[in-house]
């Protein structure tokens, strides 16, 4: 299949996805609002999403896949169902070890990710709580992350993509049904996180057993387990840098004002969902295609994946940023400020999300440039950016956050948290990409620079225009929320006119961008 439409049927699965995931959010919000024991939920939620990352989509998916790819090109179907069995075995068994360790150590890693929850005891003793019901799901969504990266290196990407939907629609269900049984209602979303884990591994495994993949857990020996390990140690820390830097402000958050954890939540998902529809479907689409091309030794192939992925990125990335700026305070009113759900909570969230969404683009260039890396089997140069973009969070938060705390106090400061996790973002896309060039591996195509140029200048147009039509905050939260949905819809149509003339107007019509951005078929259909 062709690389954009890998990407079109893992995005719309990922989109209905998002759409519940949004729903999700909003009675999140509406039924229990910014409050201290939703930060307790959102903290201890992070905890097993944080190390998911590193055992699972960030380091695993970028190891995994290489080494599968390559016994798929030079190994017989025998090896390869060895190599699967032998490695879903290793994983999960080092997976269960570590969720038992995280159980007996529960307030270790609760007074780690939120040191200020020991000013309430109360929330400190929630979150423990919690922690010990959601922290098996870590295991459940590795195992996921396996049979899903398995899918992805066959070409099937549409499943793997729907399986989050069981998580949304557990929490779903938890809120509206189970959450009024419990004296705390929020220890209901708890066991929704626990139950939504075993939902989603079984919800794939028959799509593997399709493929005669269904492994069978093995422990031992094997050099492919061996290499995949060897890849993956470095790939923990390098495929995770972002939710590194993210987890670093839950950690600060955690020291501000009750809400600021869940500010930082609510504007973290509104910048997620280009990011998770658009960037991690062709950033996992390339990965198996990049890695297939350099077993080939196809350096063309290579090159052209990785420049159709950037322009479509950009092209993606750079309105969906203006959007976000522009409409910041429309789209949060009209998602979330019903209930328990402030104005306040808005122009707070909002002050997040614009800063989050100036690093948009970045977020979505790592998504491309790192599978570069990973597809070759380096691991190594990732890390050794990751530790430079971590370092430069660091200073960032010391230089800036420390002293806007001091001199404004903490109402605020989660926006400098947010800004200064933005700026790391930039230095780590930037020098991956940087390195990439430097090595040869990767040349930018002629017009590249002038098209993301034409479609910044469309983008800065597009959101001066909202930004100058759009209502006051009052006027949004005195609305209905029909009215609320109509006048929204209308700026987002009123926007992607705006762009879509702007950018004609510099030579890049409608025609021209999708002929700039599309994507060659670069492989065969996926053999079976």
């Amino acid at each position: 299949m062709s690389i954009w439409k890998s990407s079109a049927a893992f995005g719309g699965m990922t989109m209905i996805s998002r759409v519940l995931g949004f729903v999700r959010d909003m009675l999140l919000a509406r039924v229990f609002g910014a409050s201290a024991s939703m930060d307790a939920f959102f903290v201890v939620f992070k905890i097993p999403n944080f190390l998911r990352r590193l055992f699972a989509e960030g380091a695993f998916q970028q190891a995994f896949v290489p080494v599968l790819s390559e016994y798929r090109e030079t190994s017989t179907r025998e090896e390869l169902k060895r190599y699967v069995d032998y490695m879903f075995g290793t994983l999960a068994a080092i997976v269960a070890v570590v969720v038992a360790l995280g159980l007996a150590g529960a307030p270790l890693l609760v007074l780690l990710f939120a040191p200020g929850f020991t000013d309430d005891p109360a929330q400190l003793e929630l979150a423990e709580t919690m922690l010990m019901i959601t922290f098996p799901y870590l295991l459940f969504i590795s195992l996921t992350a396996f049979v899903a990266s398995s899918l992805n290196a066959f070409g099937r990407f549409a499943m793997p993509a729907l399986a989050p939907i069981w998580l949304n629609l557990s929490l779903i269900g938890a809120t509206l049904v189970a959450a009024p049984f419990f004296d705390e209602p929020v220890m209901a979303l708890a066991w929704g996180v626990f139950v939504a884990g075993i939902l989603q591994l079984f919800f794939l495994l028959p799509f593997l057993a399709r493929l005669g993949l269904l492994p069978r857990p093995r422990i031992g020996r094997h050099p492919g387990v061996r290499k995949t390990l060897r890849l993956m140690l470095p790939a923990m820390f390098g495929a995770s840098v972002t939710q590194i830097n993210l987890l670093i402000d839950t950690i600060l958050a955690s020291l501000l004002v009750a809400g600021s954890v869940s500010w930082l939540y609510y504007s973290d998902r509104l910048v997620e969902l280009p990011l998770g529809v658009f960037g991690v479907a062709i950033g996992t689409v390339i990965l198996p295609a990049l890695s297939r091309a350099f077993a080939r030794g196809s350096d063309e192939d290579y090159n052209r994946t990785v420049n159709g992925a950037l322009r479509l990125t950009l092209l993606i990335g750079v309105p969906a940023m203006a959007g976000l700026i522009g409409l910041s305070v429309p789209i949060l009113a009209t998602l979330f400020e019903y209930g328990a759900f402030s104005p306040t909570d808005t122009q707070m969230v909002s002050m997040a999300m614009v800063a989050y969404a100036l690093g948009l683009p970045a977020f979505l260039l790592i998504k491309i440039f790192a599978p570069g890396f990973f597809a070759r089997q380096d691991t190594v140069t990732p890390v050794r950016i990751a530790v430079i973009s971590v370092g430069a969070n660091l200073v960032f938060k010391a230089l800036l956050v420390v002293p806007w705390i001091i001199w404004l106090g903490g109402n605020l400061a989660h926006v400098g948290l947010a800004l200064t996790t933005v700026m790391a973002a930039w230095v780590n896309a930037l020098l991956l990409g940087w390195t990439l060039r430097q090595r040869g591996v990767w040349r930018v195509e002629p017009g590249t620079r002038r098209f993301i140029g034409h479609i910044t200048l469309a983008a800065l147009a597009m959101a001066g225009l909202l930004l100058w039509m759009s209502p006051a905050a009052e006027v949004w939260s005195a609305w209905a929320w029909f009215e609320r949905l109509g006048a929204v819809l209308g700026l987002i149509m009123l926007g992607v006119a705006v762009f879509v003339a702007a950018a004609a107007a510099m030579g890049q019509t409608p025609r021209r961008l999708v002929s700039v951005v599309a994507f060659d078929r670069l492989v065969p259909r996926e053999r079976q």
